[in-house]
Formats: C-alpha cells, sequence, structure tokens
C-alpha cells in the first residue's frame, strides 16, 4: 500500500471571464508535519462561496489569491496530531485552509467547535453562512414587524437564511432567485410571501407587483439589475445590507454601478451598509446559540447542498455560479 499523501488543489491562473477547470491545479504532497504550537488537521468539510472567485479579482477585506497556492476557502476538519495546548487529537475545528486533504496550522488559525451538532451544518447555518445572514439582517438591515423585506440570490446559502430570520422577526419576505422553480421552492418550502424570478425579464416590474408597499430592508447578495431596481423601490428611511456582488464576480468586465444611486440615496434617505461577519465576532456565541436553537425546533431549514469528493471542487464552485444549488453548497472531502 501506497504512503498517504496531502491531495492539493493550486489556485493556477487568474481566469479570464467565468472561472473553468483550468483556473485549478491538482497536485499531490506530502503530509505536513506539525510543529510546536501547530496541530496537523485533517480536512472533513469545505465550504465554497462566491466569495471564492472574488478573492481572485484581487484585494478585498484580505489578500489576493496568488497563483501556484492552495487554493483558499473556510473548512472544518478533525485534528489528527496536536503540539498546541488547547487541542487534542479527534478535536473539530474550523479555519481557512484551502482546498486540501490536510494542513499544519498554528492554534491561533483554528478554532475549536464544541457543538455535537452534525458537519453539515457546521460548515455553513450554523456558523460563517449563518451568521452572516444573522448579523447582516438583524444588525445592519434592521427590520421591524411588517416591514418588506427583498433579499437577492435568495436560493443561496446565504439567502436562504436571511429570508427564514426576517419571517420569524414578522416582516413580509420576498426574494429574487434563477428561474421559476426556485422561486416555487423558496414560497411553498423556506416560507417566503413571494419569490420573483430574475430571469424572466422585467424585473423592476415584477419587483413592484411583488412589494407593494415598497421596500423597508434590502438584502443584496448581488448587486447589478436587481440591486438597480430595488434601489428605486425602497421606502422613505429603507436599509440596503450590502453582503456581496456575485453577479459581478464571474465576469471578464464588471458593470458600472446604477448611475442614480446618489440622489435616491439623499431624497429617500437611504442608508447602505456593508459589512463583514466578522465585524460581529464578539457576539459570535449568542449568534451560533440562538441560530442553533431555530434549527432543531425546526423554526429555519438548514439547507446544505453537499458535493462529494475533494476532486468535484472546482465543478462545484464552476457550479455554483451556474446556480445549480439549493442553499449552502460545500464538499465533503475524504
Amino acid at each position: 500500500m501506497g504512503e498517504a499523501m496531502n491531495r492539493q488543489w493550486l489556485y493556477a491562473k487568474p481566469p479570464v471571464g467565468k472561472i473553468a477547470e483550468d483556473t485549478f491545479q491538482w497536485v499531490e504532497t506530502a503530509i505536513p508535519v506539525p510543529r510546536d504550537g501547530e496541530a496537523l488537521v485533517r480536512t472533513r468539510m469545505l465550504s465554497l462561496d462566491p466569495a471564492n472567485r472574488a478573492w481572485m479579482m484581487g484585494k478585498t477585506y484580505r489578500d489576493a489569491l496568488e497563483p501556484g497556492r492552495v487554493m483558499s476557502g473556510f473548512a472544518i476538519g478533525e485534528v489528527v496530531e496536536s503540539k498546541a495546548p488547547g487541542l487534542a487529537k479527534g478535536d473539530i475545528v474550523e479555519g481557512d485552509w484551502g482546498w486540501q486533504d490536510y494542513a499544519a496550522l498554528p492554534v491561533r488559525q483554528l478554532a475549536k467547535r464544541d457543538t455535537k451538532a452534525p458537519l453539515e451544518l457546521l460548515i455553513g447555518p450554523l456558523s460563517v453562512t449563518g451568521l452572516t445572514a444573522y448579523f447582516g439582517l438583524l444588525e445592519v438591515g434592521r427590520p421591524k414587524p411588517g416591514d418588506t423585506v427583498l433579499v437577492s440570490a435568495a436560493a443561496g446559502a446565504v439567502g436562504s437564511m436571511v429570508g427564514q430570520i426576517a419571517r420569524l422577526a414578522g416582516c413580509r419576505v420576498v426574494g429574487t432567485a434563477g428561474g421559476q422553480d426556485k422561486c416555487d421552492w423558496l414560497t411553498a418550502e423556506l416560507g417566503f410571501d413571494a419569490a420573483v424570478d430574475y430571469k424572466a425579464g422585467a424585473v423592476r416590474r415584477a419587483l413592484a407587483a411583488a412589494c407593494p408597499d415598497g421596500v423597508d430592508v434590502y438584502f443584496d447578495n448581488t448587486g447589478g439589475p436587481v440591486l438597480e431596481a430595488a434601489l428605486s423601490l425602497m421606502n422613505l428611511r429603507g436599509r440596503i445590507v450590502c453582503c456581496g456582488n456575485v453577479s459581478q464576480y464571474d465576469v471578464e468586465k464588471p458593470a458600472p454601478g446604477p448611475m442614480a444611486v446618489p440622489g435616491l440615496v439623499v431624497t429617500k434617505r437611504l442608508r447602505l451598509e456593508g459589512f463583514i461577519v466578522m465585524d460581529f465576532y464578539d457576539r459570535r456565541g449568542e449568534a451560533e446559540a440562538r441560530l442553533a436553537k431555530w434549527v432543531a425546533d425546526g423554526r429555519i431549514k438548514a439547507i446544505v447542498d453537499v458535493v462529494d469528493g475533494l476532486e468535484n471542487a472546482p465543478e462545484a464552485l464552476i457550479g455554483l455560479f451556474d446556480g445549480k444549488n439549493r442553499g449552502k453548497r460545500a464538499v465533503r472531502v475524504g
């Protein structure tokens, strides 16, 4: 039997337009050996997110990806060997160690998860994805009972959570998604009051019909035409939560933003606010406990779209941008 190896996907080269298989390169290397203060972690689940593509476009809230390095990504893993206090073999940890089977990391770069929740929930709904939805809506959007909350990319990882949390907050919830089947799923399965297929055209007219009393909170995951349409429908003192710009990530040249933004912001006294989920990590425990209770009580459906096999990670990420997922997309490794 051959010696075990560390399988890795490298970020091979910046894509021109859409990502493709040749954006990545498969290699196999020796399993790293942890040094003092480090732990060797075996990847169990790998998160796939629109941000993976955004990191290829240049410096954001983190440094841009460098060709030849392991493709970056959030992961859940199991400690195989520890040379650091506070972590022991068998502990479940999370961190940003990328698309590979094993990583040796300083203990400060790992967060131990003591919960007994399934790994499929820890990779998103009870971690970064769920926290993004929770804090973005409740702290940045600040919905009130009776508000109309509009969510773009509502069938995706964050959007599907945002809509359900907004419903629990007593709001009327409208989502946008690509395709009538996803829209039907949002209303029938996740409790959205209405859903609009942005691929069907006439987005502003469709949103106006779905939001007859205007929009109080718009949770923006996409930018692009949906943002432009939503801005025109915002009520006085409406709040726009700027979470992502996925419509402009996987393109050769991002389109310019809506020209009417300054005037609308002033006349309607709108608040547009961007955020990064780490801004709220001092309150992470409280939020995770609340999300876990909602999931356990069945008040939130935690949807995780799992693809098996590290070898399938590039195809799974490409599929994310082709709209093939519902809810959180993740890769089960090993």
